[in-house]
């Protein structure tokens, strides 16, 4: 349980903050009926085949994100991950988003650093977000320079029974989101390591902070001399240099609001 008073020291440090960012992971959308992917539930401490009754149990997790996979078969990607990353207009944002989104229009938030691709931050409302892996706004051509298709778009084939397609040489298109053997959107990234230099105060919301790159973001506040506010279940890698450390996030946010 939050402590009132902790919830009050933080709520001064919110409130004398010169820029403060929040920096989000999976966690924060569980709340909102999104697997996330180290937890109870998750999707890497659970047998595939639990979340994707498609997948064999002995295909890893690992493998529903994978370029090479998917240049070698897109059709599994869709088949598989599919119902995860395709019902997402489905779902509502949580109370996290929306405190977010809230705490932007005080004008006490900054920014949106999620390594999320569900656009749930969106949906609440905040207006300036940077998506570290990517996005399924929109699909492109592996092969085709100039191709897009938006998510609502291949999100329709999908409900067809079919596959979005390149218009011009037939190839199942990809989702602009960030799979395991590409870099971070650089754009996103610049963005992001300008966000966590200039951030005295940053909020690190439902991540684990294991997954590199988009974990040393965190880490370049503290380089820079600001602060971490930590709110996740489970323990992370940067907890003893937080000036601050909560477990719950639904609790966290209903203290704050």
């Amino acid at each position: 349980m939050c402590m009132p008073s902790t919830i009050e020291k933080f709520c001064r440090m919110l409130r004398s903050a010169r820029h403060c960012v929040a920096f989000t992971g999976a966690g924060v959308s569980t709340l909102s009926g999104i697997p996330d992917f180290r937890g109870d539930t998750g999707i890497f401490t659970n047998p595939p085949d639990a979340l994707f009754p498609a997948l064999s149990p002995s295909i890893s997790a690992e493998t529903l994100f994978d370029l090479e996979q998917f240049e070698k078969d897109p059709t599994f990607f869709y088949n598989t991950a599919g119902p995860l990353v395709y019902p997402v207009h489905e779902k509502a944002p949580s109370i996290v988003h929306t405190t977010l989104a809230a705490l932007e229009e005080q004008g006490l938030v900054k920014s949106v650093i999620t390594q999320n691709i569900d656009r749930l931050h969106q949906k609440a409302g905040s207006r300036r977000v940077i998506e570290l892996h990517g996005s399924p706004a929109f699909h492109y051509c592996l092969r085709c320079a100039g191709i897009r298709v938006s998510y609502d778009e291949a999100a329709a084939c999908l409900a067809a029974g079919a596959y979005p397609r390149c218009p011009q040489c037939g190839r199942i298109l990809k989702p602009a989101i960030t799979f395991y053997g590409e870099p971070l959107p650089l754009e996103a990234r610049r963005a992001a390591e300008d966000q966590a230099q200039s951030a005295d105060l940053m909020l690190v919301l439902g991540t684990s902070l294991l997954v590199r790159p988009a974990a040393d973001i965190p880490r370049t506040t503290l380089h820079c001399g600001g602060k971490l506010v930590i709110v996740n279940r489970m323990p992370t890698p940067l907890d003893d240099d937080a000036a601050l450390r909560f477990e719950n996030l639904e609790e966290f946010c209903e203290g704050i609001s």
